[in-house]
C-alpha cells in the first residue's frame, strides 16, 4: 500500500517536517488567542485546501465549526475522518451543509448560525481545463468573482474578525481565463478590506490534491489504466497539510490587505515526469514509456499480477492557458521577506473602492448573459479591466487528454 505522505515528503517537496514548522511555532501564541473558542465557518471545507485548514484550525480548539460544500460526499468523508483521528477534538456544536454558497439557503445559515469570528473561503474553480468554452468560463468566474462579492457584502452586515479567500500563483502574470480571474478575485476582497480584516495568499500545486493529476493516478491504477503525463511541466509543490498551515498563518496572522506565498526557490521546483517516474518505482514499476495515447491503452490491457512496467504516455503541454513555470508575485508588487521565515507578503495590494469593483461585476454580469455569448468576448473584457492579461488559446484543452 502506498503511504501517500511519506511519498510526498520523499518524493515531491524533500521536506521530511512541514516547510512552515518554525513559523507555526513563532505565531501559536496569536493562533491561541484568535482561534480558541471561536466561531468558523469554512466555505469549500470539503477540499483538500479546505479540509486542511480545518485540520489545522482545530489544533487550537475552536467553539464552533460550520462546514458549507457543494459535495455530500467530501462533506462526509470529512467528518469521518475528523472523528477518527486520535488527537483531533471535534467541537460540539459542528454542523456540515451540502450547499452552494451562493443560493439563497446560504443566506439563512449565515442569520441562523452567525456571525462568525473567522470566515474562510475556499470554494473556487481551481483548473485550468476549467476555461474549455464560454459555459464552463461562466460557472468559473461567477463562483471565483461574482459569488465572493455577494458573500462580501453579506459579511459586512456581521463583519468577522478574520476573513481569508484562497487565490493562486496563477493570479501572478495571469496566462489564463482561471489565473486572471483569481487576480480579479484578489482585488475583489481588497475593496472590502477597510470594512473588515482581509487576507489571501498564493502557493503552488498541492500534492495528491482532489482532481489533481497525481490524485488520478491512484484512480488509473485500481482500474487498470495507463498514466498520462506532461513531460515538460514543473511546478513547486506543498503538502496538504501545509496547504492549511498557509492558508491558517495568512488568516489569522496578516494584516488586513496582506496577500501570502511561500517563499520557495526554483529548485524546489519538480518536473511532472519525474514525480510520476519515482511514483511507479515506489508501487515496484519501471516507467514503460509509450508513444502514443493508444499505445498506452493496448500496453495497459496486458498488465497482470507480475508485471513489471507500467505503461506511461508522456507529452509535451499544448493546452490553452498552460504556464511552463510558476511565480507568486510581479516585479511591481512590494514585499515583505522578513516576517516570516517561510512565507512572504505582498504588501501593496491593490485597493479599489466597492463601487469600482461592483462595476465591473455589472459589466462582466452583463457580458455573460448575452446570448450570442463567446469566449473570446469573455477574454476581451477581462483583458480591458487587466491590461497585462496574455491569454494563451491553443484550441486545445485537458479534457482531449487521457
Amino acid at each position: 500500500m502506498l503511504n501517500i505522505e511519506k511519498f510526498i515528503s520523499d518524493h515531491i517537496t524533500f521536506r521530511q517536517e512541514s516547510f512552515f514548522k518554525a513559523d507555526l511555532e513563532s505565531k501559536s501564541e496569536i493562533l491561541n488567542k484568535e482561534i480558541a473558542g471561536k466561531s468558523v465557518l469554512v466555505i469549500g471545507g470539503g477540499g483538500t485546501i479546505g479540509s486542511s485548514f480545518i485540520r489545522e484550525a482545530l489544533r487550537f480548539n475552536p467553539g464552533r465549526l460550520c462546514v458549507v460544500d457543494l459535495s455530500e460526499n467530501y462533506l462526509t468523508e470529512l467528518t469521518r475522518d475528523l472523528r477518527s483521528t486520535t488527537g483531533t477534538v471535534v467541537p460540539q456544536v459542528y454542523k456540515t451543509y451540502p450547499i452552494n454558497f451562493g443560493d439563497p439557503v446560504f443566506e439563512n445559515i449565515l442569520s441562523d448560525s452567525g456571525p462568525f469570528d473567522i470566515v474562510a473561503n475556499f470554494a473556487a474553480h481551481k483548473h485550468v481545463r476549467s476555461e474549455k468554452d464560454q459555459y464552463s468560463v461562466t460557472a468559473l468566474l461567477e463562483n471565483n468573482i461574482i459569488k465572493a462579492e455577494k458573500l462580501l457584502s453579506r459579511l459586512a452586515q456581521q463583519p468577522p474578525s478574520h476573513f481569508f479567500c484562497v487565490s493562486t500563483d496563477k493570479a501572478a502574470n495571469p496566462v489564463n481565463i482561471m489565473g486572471a480571474s483569481k487576480k480579479i478575485m484578489e482585488e475583489v476582497i481588497m475593496s472590502y478590506s477597510t470594512l473588515f480584516p482581509i487576507t489571501t495568499a498564493r502557493f503552488a500545486n498541492v500534492a495528491f490534491s482532489n482532481g489533481s493529476l497525481l490524485a488520478g493516478y491512484l484512480e488509473r491504477l485500481m482500474k487498470g489504466q495507463p498514466l498520462s503525463c506532461p513531460s515538460d511541466i514543473r511546478r513547486f509543490f506543498v503538502s496538504p497539510q501545509e496547504s492549511g498551515q498557509i492558508c491558517l498563518m495568512a488568516c489569522i496572522t496578516g494584516s488586513t490587505g496582506d496577500i501570502f506565498f511561500p517563499k520557495l526557490e526554483e529548485a524546489q521546483m519538480i518536473n511532472f515526469k519525474d514525480i510520476t517516474i519515482a511514483f511507479l518505482k515506489t508501487l515496484g514499476y519501471e516507467t514503460l514509456s509509450c508513444s502514443s495515447e493508444e499505445e498506452a491503452k493496448t500496453e495497459a490491457t496486458k498488465l497482470h499480477a507480475g508485471s513489471t512496467h507500467y505503461p506511461v504516455y508522456f507529452f509535451e503541454s499544448e493546452t490553452s492557458g498552460e504556464k511552463t513555470f510558476e511565480e507568486f508575485y510581479t516585479d511591481s508588487e512590494l514585499l515583505d521577506l522578513t516576517t516570516f521565515q517561510s512565507l512572504g507578503i505582498i504588501k501593496n495590494a491593490p485597493r479599489k473602492t466597492i463601487p469600482e469593483m461592483q462595476s465591473l461585476i455589472q459589466r462582466l454580469t452583463s457580458t455573460l448573459q448575452k446570448p450570442s455569448l463567446t469566449k473570446e468576448a469573455i477574454v476581451e473584457v477581462m483583458k480591458a479591466y487587466l491590461p497585462g492579461f496574455h491569454h494563451i488559446e491553443t484550441g486545445k484543452n485537458l479534457d482531449q487528454k487521457m
